[in-house]
């Protein structure tokens, strides 16, 4: 086996050259960080106040709504005050469905962004049969109304971004292209062909989801069709839409962001989440300055997916038909009963019963401890293989041990082992070195493990590499991942995690997940004005996490998955405290996902891969979904949630929590 990482270099994708006011993106400039304002943009003192807290925060651009006529006349207020107290940072203009408002915003501010599956085509979820001439004329109809929006941004320099989202393209692309990657990149080449007709080339293009899986696909997809047709690739703003609040949508953001900037995919970012918007900024900056933008030659453009259960492919260890996870116990001085409480398992010691989480650790590394008490049924061990020595006397006869425990072997150290374990034996593999001896002893026993890991600035890509290789030449042994970071706050290390062994999972590569940190390294303060996830316990913090990326790269569901949007100026209720209060009610709801969104503009679409949709339809008024079907209208939101959960028992979807 020929396994080098020496031609794994530093590359980033070259894209033209856009300018946002005076903010240069694209062509190898750093990587920007935005973010969107919540508040009313006729309330220009709450805008203007949020704008600087963003900008003070660190956002490049600030985003804004502006939906109708009034919202964007009024954006001229807002940016001459904020010019007036001294703040120069581009404004972007949100625009949604009205193109009269695009062309008057784009006469004020430094850029505007339009969504194609919405701005002059069609939303109402009809399914259309379009011959291709209905097709074309359909096009040329976009063009008409566009084309006016594209002549007005050449003439006052303001970019633009042609934002596709996955839940809101149009019924005609639907129709067409269905609910895919592809459509999503159609959606927005359509208007960036109209763009360059016109020779206007200011232009940022998203492929936005709210599925992590669906959004790299779709990026990596689009860069590949702006190379083959035009031979040149425009920046891109990266983002995962409606991706929720607190650890899930930092981990759902840091998987899909962190895999495209790894791969050197990326001008400007912007983490949406359910929270204050300068909030997210930490996010951003944290992503960018853990990323290193690393890629093999085609790595951006294709990624072929190693062969294994979550692709239909068999795995020689039944262990491992569904990733595991396992819990690092490596620094504890002792293990006991309630050291398991956090990783899933509570002991009852009246009933001598164990109760298990759905997110409970599969394994837990005891290192050269010895646990003595008995374990819940469902845990094992994963031990240093000196260690391994069943006890002559003790809790389990030797059968029972071995089924109990498993050793951990580090790379040769299996070949000049005198022990194997008869069914399964964990091998940790240092893949920044060269393991070729190692994977040519072991390529036909099926009882090995690769436990995979590298401390170097590119260990995602050596992974990746690695795990290719194996699939080169057929070998189809389970994979765990292993990321150990060395990162200072939770915040940075939940974002390294996901970054690092999400993109692995989403490429198809891993049958395992193990975390691994130094809880004694990690400092509670808060720096430069960042508000950092609560410290919780450590292994609890790892466990959550390993289950977070697991769930988010959709390998193992183990919770209730929120679509939440990040709220804006078109919201028609509090999103945080609804979003807090829909989830208290239903998180004990395994694998179901809930849309929680606030307008009628974010709805039914961006909520593409919910359930379940509770939509903001009015003031104080609630529409719901089953799917992308309206179910119950204008319900009071005093009521909704209330309502929500009767839907949820008519569709045989409710479980009373226990």
């Amino acid at each position: 086996m020929k396994y080098l990482n020496e031609h794994i270099k530093p590359i980033r994708l070259i894209t033209r050259e856009v300018n946002v006011g005076g903010l240069l993106i694209g062509n190898n400039h750093p990587i920007r960080v935005q973010t969107m304002t919540t508040t009313d943009t006729m309330d220009t003192k709450a805008t203007v106040e949020q704008c600087i807290r963003c900008i003070e925060a660190g956002a490049e651009l600030v985003r804004i709504t502006a939906p109708s006529k009034n919202e964007a006349e009024n954006l001229l207020h807002i940016k001459n005050e904020l010019r007036a107290r001294g703040y120069t940072t581009p404004l972007v203009a949100d625009i949604h469905f009205t193109p009269n408002a695009a062309e008057i915003a784009a006469r004020i501010v430094e850029k505007v962004r339009v969504n194609p599956g919405n701005y002059v085509d069609k939303k109402k979820f009809e399914q259309i049969e379009y011959t291709d001439a209905e097709y074309n004329e359909e096009i040329e109809r976009i063009r008409e109304r566009f084309t006016p929006l594209v002549k007005i941004c050449k003439e006052y320099g303001t970019a633009m971004r042609i934002g596709t989202n996955h839940g809101s393209l149009s019924d005609r692309i639907m129709s067409r292209y269905g609910d895919t990657a592809i459509g999503m990149v159609e959606s927005a080449m359509e208007f960036l062909r109209i763009a360059r007709d016109e020779d206007y080339h200011n232009i940022i293009l998203s492929m936005k989801s709210s599925n992590p899986i669906v959004m790299v696909e779709a990026y990596r997809l689009l860069v590949d069709t702006m190379d083959k047709e035009f031979g040149e690739i425009y920046p891109l703003h990266l983002g995962v839409t409606e991706a929720g609040d607190g650890e899930d949508g930092r981990i759902k953001s840091a998987i899909g962001i962190g895999t495209l900037l790894q791969d050197g995919i990326g001008d400007t970012i912007r983490v949406s989440l359910t929270e204050d918007p300068e909030f997210e900024i930490p996010v951003c900056v944290d992503l960018v300055k853990i990323n290193i933008q690393v890629v093999g030659e085609s790595e951006s453009q294709t990624v072929d997916r190693r062969p294994s259960t979550v692709n239909g492919q068999p795995i020689p260890n039944s262990q491992f038909q569904i990733p595991i996870v396992v819990a690092d116990f490596m620094m504890a001085e002792t293990i006991t009963h309630q050291d398991l409480q956090a990783i899933g398992y509570t002991y009852n010691e009246v009933t001598d019963k164990w109760n298990i989480a759905d997110a409970a650790a599969d394994f837990i590394y005891a290192g050269n401890k010895i646990v003595d008490f008995a374990l819940p049924g469902t845990l094992k061990v994963l031990v240093d293989v000196a260690s391994l020595i069943p006890p002559k006397e003790g809790l389990l006869s030797e059968v029972e041990y071995y089924q109990k425990y498993y050793p951990l072997f580090q790379g040769k150290e299996f070949l000049t082992s005198n022990f194997q374990h008869p069914t399964t034996n964990f091998i940790a593999l240092d893949v920044s070195k060269n393991v070729s001896e190692i994977i040519e002893a072991t390529k036909n026993n099926e009882s090995v493990v690769y436990v995979i890991y590298s401390n170097a600035s590119n260990g995602m890509q050596q992974c990746r590499a690695f795990a290719r290789e194996l699939s080169s030449i057929k070998i189809h042994h389970p994979v765990i991942i292993a990321v150990e970071s060395h990162h200072s706050s939770i915040d940075e290390q939940l974002i390294h995690f996901a970054q690092q062994a999400g993109a692995l999972f989403l490429d198809g590569i891993g049958n395992g997940i193990w975390l691994m940190n130094d809880p004694a390294k990690i400092s509670n303060q808060k720096t430069h004005g960042r508000t950092y996830l609560p410290v919780i316990n450590n292994h609890q913090f790892l466990n959550n996490t390993s289950f977070g990326i697991l769930q988010a790269t959709r390998k193992r569901i183990s919770k209730t998955e929120y679509i939440s949007c990040p709220s804006c100026g078109r919201t028609l209720f509090d999103l945080q405290e609804t979003t807090a209060k829909i989830r208290n009610r239903t998180n004990h709801l395994k694998g179901l996902k809930i849309a929680i969104m606030g307008c009628i503009v974010n709805g039914p679409g961006e909520m593409a891969d919910a359930d379940f949709g509770y939509v903001g339809s009015g003031v104080g008024k609630i529409t719901l979904y089953k799917g992308k079907e309206v179910v119950k209208k204008n319900i009071e939101s005093e009521v909704a949630v209330d309502e929500l959960i009767n839907l949820l028992k008519e569709n045989d979807a409710w479980i009373e929590p226990s």
